[in-house]
């Protein structure tokens, strides 16, 4: 679904991509083994743990996934109040908390650190919501592999040729950012969430200033 939106916007929504890779690699490496973003994981991570009776790591599977879907519920409630100015308004509330988390870091509480770019990961994912739905995926990449391989199959049975490649650029733009993610830890650790706030400030910055703002309807 990215097409039908403007140029400019696609590409801020690649951005969006790697910056939940670059985030989701910090707290996979800080939490061993669990996703910030992917919850996909995190569910069949939780699943094995209760098979396995580690009830501790389960309720710490079931503790990001609840953050994260209270993430979403905050991100699309402030897009839903902005009404307009949807985009740049979920943009900021993301920027908000990792600007917080960033903080907590630096007062070395790092479960809340990582309570809050789970909330961050949530929040992010209600950016591009027409009528209560996501309409772009950006913190997961299963539903766009699948979107790419129809596309794929489009483009091979004499359909639209290059449908397939903004799926391409979304999964790869997450690939890329997961790396600078996982490099940027090994040097600096969650000091780098400060790199992540800066990254999505600019691009709400830049949302703010396309026009125009999609109407939204809740």
């Amino acid at each position: 679904m990215v097409l039908h939106y403007p140029r400019g916007v696609a590409v801020v929504a690649v951005f969006l991509s790697a910056l939940a890779g670059f985030v989701d690699a910090m707290g996979f490496i800080t939490l061993g083994g669990y996703f910030v973003s992917f919850m996909s994981g995190n569910s069949t991570k939780l699943a094995v743990s209760l098979g396995d009776g580690l009830v501790g790591t389960a309720l710490t599977g079931a503790g990001i996934v609840a953050l994260f879907v209270l993430g979403v519920m905050a991100g699309s409630f402030t897009g839903r109040t902005a009404g307009r100015r949807h985009r740049p308004a979920v943009l900021a509330l993301v920027t908000t908390f990792l600007v917080l988390a960033a903080t907590a870091h630096l007062l070395d509480a790092t479960p809340v650190t990582i309570a809050l770019i789970v909330l961050a990961m949530g929040a992010e994912n209600a950016t591009f919501e027409r009528e209560g739905e996501v309409s772009i995926s950006l913190t997961y990449m299963t539903g766009t592999l699948v979107k790419m391989g129809q596309r794929l199959v489009t483009a091979l049975t004499g359909g639209e040729r290059w449908g397939w490649v903004r799926h391409f650029l979304l999964w790869s733009a997450m690939v890329l950012g997961a790396t600078l993610g996982a490099v940027a830890h090994r040097f600096l650790g969650l000091n780098a969430l400060w790199l992540a706030a800066l990254w999505a400030a600019v691009l709400a910055f830049l949302l703010a200033r396309m026009s125009p703002p999609v109407p939204t309807r809740g």
